[in-house]
Formats: C-alpha cells, sequence, structure tokens
C-alpha cells in the first residue's frame, strides 16, 4: 500500500494521501513498525511535494524517531534523504548536505534500495550546487546520472538528466543543458512522472526565454503549468512567475496579472507566517528529539557501565572506584544539562510571547507609515492653496474698481475707454479661472492622496505629479520648521506625456523620496554651520526623461550621501538611518514594494559625503 501510494502521487496527490494513511492504520494494527515508518516517510514525501512542509517534516521526523527506536537503519537513512530534501525546498542546503551525507554511509540502505543510490547522490550533487561548490556538484552528479540511466523505467533518470541540464547551463554549455532536458522529458513521458514532465518542461521553457523564442517557451510553460498544478506547490509558483514575465512581454497585463496572482498565492501557501512558524517549531522539536536520544545513548552507555562495574567489583577495586568518579561526574553534566534543557523551554515561552508583541507592533508601524504620508502634506497644502486664493482675490478686488471705472466711462460715451476696460477686466478673469482651477487640482489632489487605495491604475501625467508633490513636501518642512530651507530644481522631459499609474502609490513614493531629500541636505546644512562654514548651498533635483519604453524619474540631494556598508539595507522592512523617533525605517520599504508592484524598479546612488540619487524606472 506504501508503494502503491507512492506510485499514485506522480498524478493525483489526493488519492495518496488516502492510501498512505490506510497503510499507516493497517500497520499500527498489526503492530507492524517498520510498515508504519514505510508509510509515513512516503506520506511525507506526498506533502513535500504539495508545499506542506511542516506536514512533510512532522511525518519524516516521527518516522526517523521509530526508526532509531527498533534501529531499523533502511528506515532511518530513507527518512533522512527525505528530510534533507524538505531543507533543501526551504533554502536550508547545508542542513539538508548534512542529512544526505549521513544516508549516503548507511551501506545497508542501498542493500535492500540500489535505486536510491543515484537519488541520494544526486541529492549530494543538488546542495553543493546551491552551495556554489561547482566541482563537487559535477562530481556527484554525474555518478548519479551514470547510475540512474542504467535502472529500467525509472523515475531518477529523469530527476538525474534535469540536475545534468542545469548545471551544463551554469558551463555555459546551454546545447547541452537543452539535450538532458529533452532526455528528462521523454523518460517522464514513458515512465508516467508527471513530477519531473513537470520539472523538465519549465526547464526546456526557461531555455526558450533564454534564447528569447518567447513562443515556444510559452508552450513549454504551459505545459509545465497543467503538470505542476497536480504535483508540486512550490515548482508551480516558479512556472507561473515565468509565465507571467512571458504573457507581460506580449503586453498581456490581464493574463499576466493572473499568473502573477497564482505564483503569490502559492508563494504564501508555501512560505506564509503560520507555516514559517508551524517549520520553526517542528525544527526545534526535533532538535530536542536529537537531544534526547543523545540523552537516552548516554544513559543506556552508563547503565552498561554500571553493570560491568559490578561484575568486576572484587577483582578490580581501585578500577571500581576510578569509575564511580567518573560517574558522578556524568551525573552532574546530565543535571546540567537538564538545567540547561529547562532554560531553554523557559526562553522558547518568551521568545514566543516577544513574537506576537513584535507582530503587533509592526502591524501598527506599517498602519502608522501608510498614513504619515497624508499628515506631511497638511502644511503644504495649506501653502501651496494660499497663493492662487491670493491671486483670485486681488484680480477679483481689481475686476471690481474696473467695473466702477466701466460704468463712468460708458456714462460719459467714450467707448473706446469702455473697450480697453473691458478687455482688461476680460483678461483678469481669465487669470481668475486659472488660480482658481489650481486650487481646485490642488485640493482634487489632496482628497485623491487621502482616498482609500483601490489599486486602479490611471493615466497620469508624472511631470505634474512630481512637482505638485515636490512642492507640497517643501512647504510641508517649511510649515514644520521654519529655520528649514533648501533649493530645489525640475528638469522634466515634456515628451514622456502620460503614463498608466495608481496616482496615489506613487505619489506615496515621490512624497517620501521628495522628505528624504531635504533631510539630508537640511542635515548636511545644520552640521555645516556648526563648522562655521557657510559656502554650502542645499539642492535637491528632480528630472525626468523617458527612453528604452521606460520613463526614468530621478530624486538627487546633495547631502551627506549613505554610507556603503548599510546601502545595502536601506530597502529592508524597519532599517533607517535617521535618530530615534524620526523614522519608522518602513518608507523605502514600502515604497520599494509599490514600484515593484509597478513593474518598475528603484535603485540608490550614493557617494559618501557629496549626495545620493534615488532612480525610479517605471514602463511606459
Amino acid at each position: 500500500m506504501a508503494d502503491l501510494a507512492n506510485q499514485y502521487q506522480f498524478f493525483n496527490s489526493d488519492s495518496a494521501i488516502i492510501i498512505a494513511q490506510q497503510a499507516i492504520g493497517e500497520a499500527q494494527k498489526m503492530k507492524y513498525l517498520s510498515g508504519e515508518i514505510s508509510g509515513l516517510i512516503v506520506l511525507g514525501e506526498i506533502y513535500r511535494n504539495r508545499g506542506d512542509y511542516p506536514q512533510a517534516l512532522d511525518k519524516l521526523f516521527t518516522a526517523l524517531g521509530k526508526s532509531r527506536n527498533i534501529r531499523d537503519a533502511v528506515g532511518e537513512a530513507n527518512s533522512m534523504c527525505f528530510i534533507g530534501i524538505v531543507y533543501m525546498e526551504v533554502s536550508e542546503y547545508r542542513q539538508a548536505l548534512n542529512y544526505f551525507l549521513v544516508a549516503a554511509k548507511d551501506s545497508h540502505f542501498f542493500v535492500k534500495y540500489q535505486g536510491r543510490y543515484p537519488f541520494v547522490l544526486s541529492n549530494i550533487g543538488d546542495a553543493y550546487e546551491k552551495l556554489n561548490i561547482a566541482d563537487s556538484a559535477l562530481f556527484f552528479q554525474r555518478q548519479a546520472h551514470y547510475l540512474a540511466i542504467h535502472i529500467p523505467q525509472s523515475t531518477i533518470a529523469s530527476l538525474t538528466s534535469i540536475r545534468m541540464g542545469l548545471l551544463q547551463g551554469q558551463l555555459g554549455n546551454q546545447d547541452s543543458a537543452f539535450q538532458y532536458y529533452r532526455a528528462a522529458l521523454l523518460n517522464a513521458y514513458v515512465t508516467g512522472d508527471l513530477l519531473n514532465q513537470g520539472y523538465s518542461q519549465y526547464c526546456i521553457a526557461e531555455w526558450y526565454y533564454d534564447k528569447n523564442k518567447r513562443d515556444s517557451s510559452l508552450y513549454f510553460g504551459r505545459q509545465a503549468f497543467a503538470d505542476c498544478q497536480k504535483t508540486h506547490s512550490k515548482r508551480l509558483m516558479e512556472v507561473c512567475a515565468l509565465l507571467s514575465k512571458l504573457y507581460r512581454d506580449e503586453n498581456r497585463f490581464d493574463s499576466a496579472f493572473q499568473y502573477q496572482a497564482i505564483a503569490l498565492a502559492a508563494r504564501d501557501s508555501l512560505f506564509g507566517p503560520e507555516k514559517f512558524k508551524k517549520l520553526q517549531l517542528l525544527v526545534f522539536t526535533e532538535q530536542q528529539r536529537q537531544q534526547e536520544f543523545l540523552l537516552s545513548q548516554a544513559r543506556a552507555k552508563e547503565r552498561l557501565q554500571r553493570f560491568v562495574l559490578m561484575a568486576a567489583l572484587t577483582v578490580f577495586l581501585i578500577i571500581a572506584l576510578l569509575l564511580w568518579r567518573n560517574i558522578v561526574n556524568r551525573r552532574r553534566a546530565f543535571i546540567q544539562l537538564q538545567k540547561q534543557k529547562t532554560e531553554t523551554d523557559l526562553q522558547r515561552t518568551k521568545a514566543e510571547q516577544a513574537l506576537k508583541q513584535l507582530k503587533a507592533s509592526q502591524m501598527q508601524l506599517v498602519q502608522q507609515e501608510k498614513m504619515a504620508s497624508l499628515g506631511e502634506l497638511t502644511a503644504g497644502i495649506a501653502h501651496e492653496i494660499q497663493n492662487p486664493l491670493n491671486f483670485v482675490n486681488n484680480f477679483s478686488e481689481i475686476n471690481t474698481e474696473l467695473i466702477a471705472e466701466l460704468e463712468e466711462e460708458a456714462d460719459k460715451g467714450n467707448i473706446d475707454e469702455v473697450k480697453i476696460i473691458a478687455k482688461d477686466i476680460k483678461d483678469n478673469e481669465q487669470k481668475i479661472i486659472h488660480h482658481g482651477k489650481r486650487a481646485d487640482s490642488i485640493v482634487k489632489g489632496m482628497l485623491q492622496h487621502s482616498r482609500v487605495n483601490t489599486g486602479q491604475k490611471e493615466w497620469t501625467n508624472i511631470n505634474a505629479l512630481a512637482d505638485e508633490y515636490l512642492r507640497l513636501s517643501y512647504h510641508g518642512l517649511r510649515a514644520k520648521d521654519k529655520s528649514f530651507n533648501a533649493n530645489f530644481q525640475m528638469h522634466f522631459d515634456d515628451s514622456i506625456g502620460k503614463i498608466n499609474i495608481v496616482p496615489q502609490d506613487i505619489s506615496r513614493v515621490l512624497l517620501n523620496l521628495f522628505n528624504n531629500a531635504f533631510y539630508a541636505v537640511d542635515e548636511k546644512k545644520k552640521a555645516t554651520a556648526l563648522k562655521g562654514s557657510n559656502g554650502y548651498d542645499p539642492v535637491v533635483t528632480v528630472t525626468t526623461e523617458k527612453g528604452d519604453g521606460r520613463v526614468i524619474l530621478k530624486v538627487t540631494d546633495n547631502g551627506n550621501g549613505i554610507p556603503q556598508q548599510v546601502i545595502d539595507k536601506i530597502f529592508q522592512p524597519f532599517f533607517t538611518t535617521k535618530p530615534v523617533g524620526q523614522g519608522t525605517g518602513l518608507g523605502l520599504s514600502l515604497s520599494y514594494d509599490i514600484i515593484k508592484a509597478h513593474g518598475g524598479e528603484v535603485k540608490v546612488e550614493s557617494k559618501e559625503g557629496e549626495g545620493t540619487a534615488f532612480i525610479i524606472q517605471l514602463p511606459v
């Protein structure tokens, strides 16, 4: 039944789970531990292919513990092999390699399961490849492939062919890589191996994508999607990411977003916070179980020593005394170890409580950062809207006086003078209309920034948006700090026109970058003033340009710059170079996510002591 479940997993994982559970239940009724261990290992492997890593590790660790209890070397080696595979898929490559190497040393395992030997060798090679140890990876992978292709109707031959192809691709042998992928696909079709069939199709699709053969890449990508839906959640995520790129390159954004959504859902299913927490708890529990296993071995050894000591007591009295002292020392070590275990349990409880508090604080900080940009606008809005209102009021007063003059001249019959005054009134009315519309656009921009984000893209003038929020940022900072003063320059490419973006999101990004730039030049100005120097002129420059199907927006300041040792961390959540209380560390992180969601990129260039430039690229 365990073997039957193992075969079912390659094309119907739901049936495979039911059969494996039945196998475990029957083995438990008969108290047949080796059969129960086989069922647990197969069930763990099925959950692993479905992307349920906590469930997979739970079953495999249980199988490992039971194998050790009955000293089943085959079950122990088999369990460690598949535990290593789970660690590979969650990117714990060094831990995975340790399990593979221990499994490979067990000769009893390979006597009974010769087909597993190339499988373990291939996994060792894969682990070395992920650890960037190419020569060891190629050595083990070649051995595995040679053995696998000589096993009739073997699914492992497909896997080793795929991995050989990946290694050849890394070495630059693209044609050789393609031949390995084709061989893997053919063998998968023959053996009915949907798992490696989907994997090989995905590799071929990637190969065609790199060759810029998008039609062929799309064909094999769709085939891989159909197969991976039934077999492997992590591979499904990778296939959907490729299909999303292909459809985006063809400007078929509906399909691109559809596959991107599937990829994100698969990623959340595989690596979501709840599963990650369960995975951590399982690993921690297994570490405790390993400690208990070592302790049980130590106790067994201690009992044996005591028996020998008592048997030879009358003959070797002196040796017995020495051994007794050794036992006392072991007891002390055991008591100390128990104390450490108690302390570890206490620390784990405290850590879990701290984690809950940290998550609650993080949620508050994220919400605070989202609302902070709205608060930053208040003072800037007040100043910006005052200018057009002053114009409206002034020209309205002038028109009132001109109308009075117009009536006087009309009474006198001076038609020419009436026409001149009427023209002045008309010109003033145009100015009133212009500045009224200016005030109206500011208010609309404020309302748009503050309303709930629907995620809907709109055709937006990026130059006007940048101009608006640069001024609002400047006047907002001026309102908070009367001593603040800086110059700003704008160099816009008028050929850009309008681009399709979510204006509320992009405005938050721009406001964050402008605030950071003004903050940087203001800090440098204050530092320069403390040194008694007046030669520094703070300047923030905003430029836009269009090229290669992308719009490039650059925000440059001549502040102190960002130290090279922290420049790689600035887009990480909760990392900030500002003093405590002046920044949450979420602004650039959220900005990075917004630009990525628009299909763009954001980069930073900085030279310490000279300034910083943030560069945003958005698709036209």
